[in-house]
């Protein structure tokens, strides 16, 4: 399918907000205000990316201004207390900073966001420069696709290259991403490959397979003359 969003650079923004290295801090603040995004990137160079900042390196300022630190907090939350008296991007950002390529598939940079716990990830080409950036809710574009699709993906990458030759009788239905499958296949075996494939298409909620059919039998061994 041309139109399906399978890689980063399908549903990326292009125009990005950045900041540089020497920023003051309220700068940046009037950054993420202006632009309503939650992080900037820090660029040195020619646009190349060195490090993040986000809200939450700014808010560390706001919650240590009125207390001095508990003992435990200096231990703990050094890194937090280092921001609490920065003052430019440089000293606030958090580097080296977690990048995708606009070539990762979407599944990759979901996971990327989940093991970093971060809402938006820059885009960078080969050399580390600055290309756009994706954020959770590009992620979720996805699951906006059309039912039917959904249902014609599933119909030619799916069945279509599993069975080449002689297509089974299978009938595709899709509701609210959700991917239906009944019939029968030749091959009870390809069942888990059938239903890994189809979850693995884009904007694929969930996926009910409702397929018989018999296991396929081994050829029995061929006998020949003992020598």
């Amino acid at each position: 399918m041309k139109n399906t969003p399978h890689t980063v650079s399908d549903v990326m923004t292009e125009t990005v907000v950045a900041v540089s290295r020497t920023a003051p801090f309220k700068e940046i603040v009037r950054t993420l205000e202006q632009w309503h995004v939650s992080a900037v990137p820090v660029l040195e160079g020619e646009s190349r990316v060195v490090g993040v900042v986000s809200e939450a390196d700014l808010l560390a300022k706001e919650e240590f201004k009125d207390r001095d630190p508990s003992r435990l907090e200096q231990l703990r939350r050094l890194d937090d207390l280092v921001k609490a008296g920065a003052g430019t991007a440089e000293e606030l950002m958090t580097a080296p900073a977690v990048t995708v390529h606009a070539g990762a598939t979407l599944a990759e940079a979901a996971r990327l966001m989940v093991r970093r716990n971060v809402k938006r990830l820059p885009v960078v080409d080969e050399v580390g420069r600055l290309t756009g950036v994706v954020s959770r809710s590009d992620l979720l574009k996805v699951f906006l696709r059309e039912d039917e699709d959904i249902a014609g993906e599933v119909r030619s990458e799916v069945i279509g290259h599993l069975f080449p030759n002689e297509r089974p009788t299978i009938e595709i239905a899709v509701q609210e991403g959700v991917v239906t499958l009944t019939g029968s296949l030749p091959d009870t075996s390809l069942v888990p490959v059938v239903a890994r494939l189809v979850r693995a298409v884009e904007g694929v909620v969930n996926v009910e397979i409702r397929l018989t059919g018999h296991p396929r039998r081994s050829e029995p061994p061929v006998v020949g003359p003992q020598f």
